[in-house]
């Protein structure tokens, strides 16, 4: 649910100019982001991807999945990644300046960019999309990433095509910062000028009509039935400044369409068929059935078996802010009882049952892909059910009832509901690999999947002193290469600090993260800011605000009729498989 960088719509330019240009300057996208030449591309016919949950917005400022239809629709925007080197490079910006003082970045935005109803994209877009997100009322999931501290992080026009950003102290993440997608002025500006929040929050819904939805990206939003099929056709301003290496205007395919399946199963079912073109697979069946249709040439596809690492998480999140519950209110805000849940978490049989040995046991927050940043020396409440036993007695709970359940001294059972999103074969069998291992030390875990939707609008249920759910097993995707912690995620008014939610500490080494992510945010000396990184991974192992799992490693696949693909050696978890607009159908 952290806004992952996997370059499905948008990627960025190659160096940096001297200069403000004073007429239309498209970005060449670089060949070696593709094994393609351009000469052996054709132009035309659909891409058709799958997921397991239908969309709840159109609206780039209250969405929240990692999974959504902005993301789809946008360029992205002024810098983003080389996925050669993860190095920072202007993208909408044309070139970019950072002052000595390291305070402030001063971009220029590349002109010749429309929005697909043919109006200018500048300044305005950027400063009006900011307002928008630190606008509290609005609950915009990137409203944290606008803030040091309780310090803003500011966006200044200085021109039609130029703008400043100022940040209240040094920033590891500044460019990071500068990588938010832009929305139309001339669409929400108006509205939230004259509305507020309110008028915000009530545009874009999925009823409005595709002609009023704006993009910047290379697709533009066409039509959507829930639990059938999202549709998209290439927006043609798009392609007016974004060029292949021979100058060709992008995307290349005309049409891209997601279909709503009920589960991941009916993903793969779907791939085999030929009806998608596109699946990542998460266990060793997943792999095995593919592999088998391409043997037996009932389908011409591609398989890359751990690609990488994961770049994701799995985990259980309980629920500090229980108020109804006293009870329960109490049991999970104490470290003891979620370091025991962590010693029922079999690890080692997810990821052989689960992954069949192509998965990552994980301890962290921060997602195997990210090695560079993993402090191994964490401590690890690895499975281990006597261990669990002996803190759940600690904590008072010494005898079981009649039921097999551990109770305390007042007779109180030791009993909990988790739920994960249906359709999610993997965290729906991780969840009942957890229930399995607490029963039989005397722990009652109810645990049923529900709609995706509703177990989203439980976790936002923030600010609340009684939240309806006790655990849910979700996870996260994302995070930075400079500073490997989302402040959405770390701080303790964090809107997706997903186990308190109250907007104040509750728990002394929540402050303790807390300060340590703003001084992590400062700090520009990377071997000091990876020593504040291996002290907050300590802290955290100790708190298990979230009690991890493991995830499977990167297998992606794609039917031979799409070509485009990244070379193998760019092919990772971070950046995925390919970038969508250079991309093209070989045939039908």
């Amino acid at each position: 649910m952290k806004k992952p960088w996997l370059v499905m719509a948008s990627l960025a330019a190659l160096g940096l100019s001297a200069s403000l240009a004073q007429e239309a300057k498209p970005f060449v996208y670089p060949q070696a982001w593709t094994v393609a030449q351009p000469s052996e591309v054709r132009r035309g016919g659909t891409f058709r991807i799958s997921t397991i949950s239908d969309y709840r917005t159109l609206n780039p400022f209250v969405t929240a999945e990692a999974e959504n239809i902005p993301d789809r629709i946008s360029a992205g925007g002024l810098v983003t990644r080389d996925p050669r080197n993860g190095e920072w490079i202007p993208y909408m910006a044309e070139s970019f300046t950072i002052a000595p003082n390291r305070l402030s970045i001063t971009f220029n935005i590349r002109r010749g960019m429309k929005w697909s109803d043919g109006r200018a994209i500048t300044a305005d877009d950027w400063v009006t999309t900011w307002r928008i997100h630190t606008t509290e009322a609005v609950g915009s999931n990137s409203f944290d990433s606008f803030f040091l501290g309780d310090q803003p992080i500011t966006v200044t026009k200085l021109g039609d095509y130029q703008l400043r950003i100022n940040y209240p102290r040094t920033d590891a993440e500044a460019l990071s910062v500068a990588s938010f997608d832009p929305w139309p002025d001339h669409i929400f500006g108006p509205v939230f000028r004259a509305r507020g929040a309110d008028g915000i929050k009530a545009m874009w819904g999925l009823n409005t009509p595709a002609d009023q939805v704006v993009s910047s990206g290379p697709w533009k939003f066409a039509s959507y039935r829930p639990g059938e099929r999202l549709v998209m056709t290439r927006n043609p301003t798009f392609g007016e400044w974004n060029k292949d290496a021979a100058g060709g205007a992008l995307p290349y395919i005309d049409n891209f369409e997601v279909l709503i399946v009920r589960d991941i199963n009916a993903s793969l079912a779907a791939f085999l068929a030929g009806n998608i073109d596109s699946f990542t697979a998460s266990t060793v069946d997943h792999i095995s059935q593919i592999r088998r249709a391409i043997q037996g040439n009932q389908l011409s596809a591609t398989i890359k078996v751990n690609a990488s690492p994961s770049a994701s998480s799995q985990f259980i999140v309980w629920n500090w802010n229980r108020a109804a519950d006293p009870f329960k209110q109490s049991l999970f805000r104490q470290a003891k009882f979620r370091q025991a849940m962590s010693h029922l978490v079999n690890r080692q049989a997810a990821v052989e049952v689960v992954f069949g040995g192509f998965g990552t046991p994980t301890f962290g927050s921060i997602y195997p892909a990210l090695a560079q940043w993993v402090n191994n020396a964490a401590p690890k409440f690895d499975f281990n059910p006597a261990q669990a036993t002996k803190l759940l007695g600690e904590m008072g709970f010494t005898r079981k009832n009649a039921e097999g359940i551990l109770v305390d001294r007042n007779g109180k059972a030791l009993e909990f509901n988790l739920v994960t999103n249906s359709g999610n074969n993997i965290r729906e069998q991780l969840a009942r690999l957890f229930v399995d291992e607490a029963r039989k030390v005397g722990v009652k875990v109810n645990f049923q999947p529900i709609d995706f939707n509703v177990l989203v609008g439980q976790l936002q249920a923030s600010k609340q002193a009684d939240r309806p759910w006790d655990a849910i097993l979700i996870g996260l995707s994302g995070g930075g290469l400079d500073w490997p912690f989302g402040p959405n995620v770390v701080k303790c008014d964090g809107g997706l600090h997903m186990y308190n939610t109250s907007g104040a500490c509750i728990d002394p080494r929540e402050t303790q993260l807390d300060a340590l992510y703003e001084r992590g945010r400062q700090e520009l000396d990377l071997q000091a800011r990876r020593n504040l990184s291996n002290q907050m991974q300590v802290i955290e192992a100790q708190l298990q605000p979230v009690v991890y799992i493991a995830g499977p490693n990167f297998h992606p696949s794609w039917n031979n009729r799409i070509g485009g693909q990244y070379p193998d050696a760019l092919i990772n978890s971070l950046y995925g498989s390919r970038v969508s607009v250079l991309s093209f159908v070989r045939g039908n």
